[in-house]
């Protein structure tokens, strides 16, 4: 008798055993899909193991084998369930996050065979590439592309966003004379795009996120193009981070690994510190701008521009140079409020301040996209007397127009790219990093202070690395406004020293004992009814708080925002010394916790 192990791409533990009816001996592999019942219905699962005897009685029949050869290889299958075991969540779940959704739905395709496996000894080598100069940084991808080809080796390379793939295409294009293949999810024809990959007719792969399960053959180059992008974690079930995928990957491939980066992560910058993945610097080749810092704390809590930059923008406007105005929020105001009792109108479904755009005078939820005309009488107090605060984008662009009415302004908002000669003054959001072909004469930062005050461990982390994309888009200037003028985010900035950056969040990330240094872990509890949320969240921070001494079981509290699309939250928080122990241990006691009618997921290494 044979039996195959068998997971799915649900929230259930798993492997199950099924009985192999004979019909099916010759054509069940491992890492095929089957068709099995599950409960009262037939599902899609993978099998993980083919074995002569089970301890399992009365054990249903596999009704069907999809696949004529394996869809997941013995490489994919051990780095999927690497990466259940990291982030808490079902082997089948974590081969589902690396398969397209056709594969999922259980389409049936042709005969995928390989070119098989090689069994070259190479030596896995990780590098961790801070690169201030875009040119320096191609011309290293280049190469070690160009030998990993010589090498008969396939290469991946991630980008942090399609438009950032597509235009690496060009250049591979161009400078190789090779043509690669895009790769993301939800693209058109993604699953003829996977099948070219798995049968070795393609040996470069461009993709985002998703493109670190490419089922290329020989794998011997992958590359993380601006690797502390938070874009390469993922928001569903699982929460994998690209990057830390990468490393398993590279490692159980014995490949090369190459971190780029111009303001790498915490995480990575100490494993160079550590001396456990090389590092290496490409200095910007061109000056350094002059930076200025700009102390506000002076000025009026509702003052814009200092005077300062009034004049540097003007001058720059006189000699005919391209400005751009940095502020990380858009709309006009930030949120309406009645002067008369102090009602701030939120959105109706999640707890957010509704904030209000001029151009289409509607209010509206940056969350949810809920949409609400403004009143003109308060739904509270029934005064007439609405206030509309906080400064966006469009007020930005309102000022400039009055106080330099010769100018030409224009928001940048969207992810398109735009001639810059179309304008004098630029305004635009975070988005305007990804397009390092810009430049400016002047860039002036708004309210960078929001920034780096949010409830984040993070933030400074992600203001500095902001500022450090802002900075690669002049050679002339860069004006800080800030409240927090001595903040080392900004010292180390403006005196072009790195190194104290990272030294001094290192050494407080060291003190209060957080990433790198401990990995912290959520268990996110949403549900419709607020006491319910509340009520099983408490129930189960107790629960787990006296279960086991080595892991830290910090806080429950509501999450921040609370309430998001008609749903309320609340997080967990966890902190160990690895995720695989945290993940052990919430696998083991979360699969017997009653929580109905609130859904519970894990998020490890949250960003």
């Amino acid at each position: 008798m044979l039996y195959a192990q068998v997971v799915f791409g649900l929230p259930i533990a798993g492997p199950f055993d099924y009985i192999v009816p004979k019909a099916l001996y010759k054509k069940i592999k491992i890492g095929s899909r089957v068709w099995v019942p599950l409960r009262t219905q037939p599902k899609v699962g993978y099998v993980v193991r083919l074995a002569k005897k089970t301890n399992i009685r009365n054990l249903k029949v596999i009704q069907d084998v999809i696949d004529s050869s394996p869809i997941l290889d013995k490489n994919m299958l051990l780095l999927t369930k690497q990466l259940s075991d990291y982030y808490c969540c079902s082997w089948g779940e974590a081969i589902e996050t690396a398969i397209p959704e056709s594969l999922r739905r259980g389409k049936a395709i042709a005969d995928i065979s390989n070119l098989g496996y090689t069994d070259k000894k190479d030596k896995q080598e990780v590098i961790l590439l801070h690169s201030l100069d875009s040119q320096a940084k191609w011309d290293m991808y280049i190469e070690q592309i160009k030998a990993t080809l010589d090498n008969n080796r396939s290469a991946v390379l991630l980008f942090s966003d399609i438009n950032s793939a597509l235009k690496a295409k060009e250049i591979i294009k161009t400078r190789l004379s090779f043509s690669s293949e895009i790769l993301y999810r939800k693209q058109p024809r993604e699953l003829d795009q996977w099948l070219k990959i798995k049968r070795g007719q393609a040996n470069i792969i461009i993709g985002s996120r998703s493109a670190i399960f490419a089922p290329v053959n020989h794998l011997g180059l992958l590359v993380i193009d601006e690797e502390q992008d938070s874009v390469y974690k993922q928001d569903q079930v699982p929460h994998y981070n690209a990057r830390v995928v990468a490393f398993m990957r590279a490692k159980i491939e014995r490949t090369k690994l190459i971190l780029s980066s111009a303001s790498p992560s915490l995480e990575s910058f100490y494993l160079s510190q550590k001396a456990k993945i090389r590092y290496l610097l490409f200095p910007r080749r061109k000056a350094v701008p002059e930076i200025k810092i700009i102390d506000m704390s002076d000025f009026h809590l509702k003052a814009i521009f200092s005077k300062y930059l009034e004049d540097v923008i003007l001058a720059n406007l006189n000699s005919g140079g391209k400005a751009l105005l940095f502020i990380n929020r858009k709309g006009f105001a930030t949120f309406a409020s009645c002067r008369q009792c102090g009602f701030i109108l939120k959105c109706s479904r999640c707890n957010i301040n509704l904030v209000y755009h001029f151009k289409e005078n509607i209010l509206n939820c940056h969350y949810c996209n809920f949409k609400l005309e403004p009143p003109k009488i308060c739904p509270n107090c029934n005064s007439s007397y609405i206030r509309y605060s906080g400064v966006g984008t469009e007020k930005i662009e309102s000022e400039l127009s009055r106080l330099f009415p010769q100018a030409r302004v224009r928001r940048l908002e969207g992810s398109e790219h735009t001639d810059i000669g179309d304008a004098d003054i630029f305004i635009c959001t975070q988005s305007i990093t990804k397009w390092t072909d810009y430049n400016f004469n002047l860039i002036a930062v708004l309210y960078i202070d929001n920034s780096l005050n949010r409830i984040d461990f993070r933030s400074a982390e992600k203001t500095f690395g902001l500022l450090v994309g802002l900075l690669g888009l002049t050679d002339t200037r860069l004006v800080i406004q800030t409240r927090l003028p001595n903040h080392y985010c900004f010292r180390a900035l403006a005196d072009n020293d790195t190194g104290m950056f990272y030294a001094e969040e290192l050494s407080q990330r060291r003190q209060l004992k957080f990433p790198p240094f401990r990995h912290l872990a959520i268990v996110k509890l949403r549900g419709k009814n607020e006491d319910r949320a509340k009520k099983i969240s408490l129930d189960l921070f107790n629960k787990l708080k006296k279960l086991n001494k080595n892991i830290t079981i910090i806080c429950a509290k509501p999450a921040q925002p609370s309430r998001l699309r008609g749903n309320y939250y609340w997080n967990i928080l966890i902190r160990a010394k690895s995720p695989q122990i945290v993940t052990k241990f919430l696998k083991k006691h979360l699969k017997d916790f009653s929580h109905s009618g609130i859904i519970v997921t894990v998020d490890v290494d949250p960003l």
